[in-house]
């Protein structure tokens, strides 16, 4: 197990470096729980990923293209936070846990999502909420929270076609309904967040949630790293320069980490492929570029037009890639051929080709690389290929 590590390194520059753990929301080295994978309700996990995938392609097709933060200065400094996979906290999304609030801040553990511009947590008083493994944030114990007028510009434009703003009284609400009609509705606010005990945020925009219902788990609330404004990235341009990057978890035992900011250091063993704008929107990261699919060292015959006129955007929060129908069916043909000796059984959800291994010695899995545009090869993990719904 892989405790809590934070790291402070000051590099030439004077750019600043402080880490945050990312864990699986079920991992074994989430402290509050002691989740088994197998114990997962998959069914939930899958429906809800498919609801997911059809609110982004929503989005995307009725959203318009908007230029956030533009203008002004950017700051050079760098903060890195621990992240997880979520599995003690009944999802299998990505989880860092920060800090909120004044003096002796809260710590509240976060599904960080690419996808999302909208930072919320569960607050007290809650008149609905769904189980959560920390305690919720109280706005009354921190003396630096303070509720968002409505006269605040931040009011009347939420910056998110999912997210509604209105007026109680003299402050600002908010209530966002996602793809899988799990909701959160609160109060917009602000208060002082922590990402390390050196890295600290002040008047962050959030939104304190007092009615949230749906397929979170039972982690507190989502961190917003999308392209708009409002998300954490936007909000700390002046201090990390809208820079972030994530080292995902390889499992849900191991840890990962979510960094704000950029650094000249630079490891040899990483390679890099273009990222394009999404014009359709203002929220989401894309394009990469699909070059090639091999399964089993074999390549496979798509048309380069199947990749060309389909967007493939980055999402931290969608469990299984979607690929255009003609790219699925080939790598679905070829990995069935591969994997002819084993026993078929029914789909499951969305998965159309399952296996009942449980009797099986020794499996050999066929593997599956993809090639992306600047010659970067990436050969996925077995992890990535199959996904264990059971392994009784």
């Amino acid at each position: 197990m892989i405790k809590f590590l934070v790291k402070i390194h000051t590099a030439r520059g004077g750019i600043r470096k402080s880490s945050l753990e990312v864990l699986h929301q079920h991992g074994p080295c989430y402290p509050h729980t002691r989740a088994n994978p197998n114990t997962l309700n998959h069914t939930k996990i899958l429906v809800g990923d498919q609801s997911r995938v059809n609110s982004i392609q929503s989005k995307i097709s009725t959203s318009s293209s908007n230029n956030t933060n533009k203008g002004g200065s950017l700051g050079g400094l760098k903060a890195t936070v621990p992240a997880k996979l979520g599995i003690p906290f009944d999802t299998v999304e990505y989880i860092v846990t920060v800090g909120i609030g004044s003096l002796m801040p809260s710590k509240i553990t976060l599904i960080f999502d690419t996808g999302s511009d909208l930072t919320w947590t569960q607050c007290e008083p809650c008149s609905l909420r769904y189980p959560q493994s920390e305690p919720i944030f109280n706005p009354s114990h921190s003396s630096s929270y303070a509720s968002t007028p409505c006269t605040s510009p931040v009011c009347s434009g939420s910056g998110s076609a999912s997210i509604s703003t209105s007026c109680s009284g003299s402050t600002c609400d908010y209530e966002i309904i996602y793809g899988d009609l799990s909701i959160s509705s609160g109060n917009l606010a602000i208060d002082t967040w922590t990402l390390t005990s050196t890295d600290v945020i002040r008047n962050f925009q959030f939104r304190c949630g007092g009615f949230n219902f749906g397929l979170f788990g039972k982690v507190a609330g989502l961190l917003g790293l999308a392209r708009d404004g409002l998300s954490i990235v936007g909000q700390t341009a002046i201090k990390y320069g809208l820079y972030f990057s994530y080292c995902l978890p390889s499992s849900y035992s191991s840890t990962g980490y979510l960094t704000f900011g950029k650094t000249s250091e630079t490891p040899k063993s990483l390679t890099f492929t273009p990222i394009a704008t999404i014009h359709e929107s203002s929220v989401f990261y894309g394009i990469v570029n699909i070059v090639e699919i091999t399964v089993a060292g074999t390549k496979l015959q798509i048309a380069s037009t199947v990749f060309s006129k389909a967007d493939a955007i980055i999402d931290s929060g969608t469990v299984i890639t979607r690929l255009p129908p003609m790219a699925y069916n080939a790598i679905r043909t070829a990995f069935r051929k591969e994997m002819a000796s084993y026993k078929r059984v029914k789909s499951f959800e969305i998965l159309d080709t399952c296996y009942d291994l449980h009797n099986t010695q020794s499996v050999v899995v066929p593997k599956i690389g993809f090639t992306f545009s600047g010659g970067v090869f990436v050969d996925l993990d077995r992890s990535g290929i199959l996904y264990t719904i059971s392994d009784a």
